[in-house]
């Protein structure tokens, strides 16, 4: 694949370098989607979109407006920036664990946007409560599960 592709390449382009990822055709067009609500002025800004004083809110923006991200990938995102050590990012394995400290009931078949905050907010009252810090907690669950660390 040639460089510079992700920033400058077409959508075929794209497709042809996402190839072997799932999903390829649609994320190719997210990508480009992307590109034009983070490009000012012929550059990517994607900074001029976050408040780090508010990241909840950043998130939700990112989430209602970014096509094939919700809330969990919202969370990773800002998280990974060096943003959102409060956010939870509530996968599967992080909410097995929920289950198992009693932290909820069950592990919701579906996650609508009100559901997560929901969750989060027990988490974080959770996380609180034994002074392990949210972005700790969370990638404990996760590892707990996993059996890796990954970050």
């Amino acid at each position: 694949m040639k460089t510079g592709v992700l920033f400058e390449g077409d959508l075929k382009e794209l497709e042809l370098g996402l190839k072997g990822v799932r999903f390829y055709k649609n994320k190719a067009k997210y990508i480009l989607g992307s590109r034009v609500l983070f490009t000012k002025k012929g550059k990517i800004r994607i900074k001029d979109k976050i408040d780090p004083e508010n990241i909840s809110e950043t998130r939700s923006w990112f989430r209602d407006r970014v096509k094939g991200i919700g809330s969990k990938e919202a969370s990773h995102f800002l998280r990974n920036i060096g943003f959102g050590k409060d956010l939870a990012i509530l996968d599967v394995h992080v909410l097995r664990n929920m289950v198992k400290y009693g932290i909820i009931e069950e592990v919701p078949g579906h996650m609508s946007k009100k559901t997560y905050l929901e969750l989060e907010k027990k988490l974080a009252k959770f996380s609180k409560k034994i002074k392990i810090p949210m972005a700790e907690l969370d990638l404990l669950f996760w590892s707990r599960e996993t059996g890796r660390i990954f970050k």
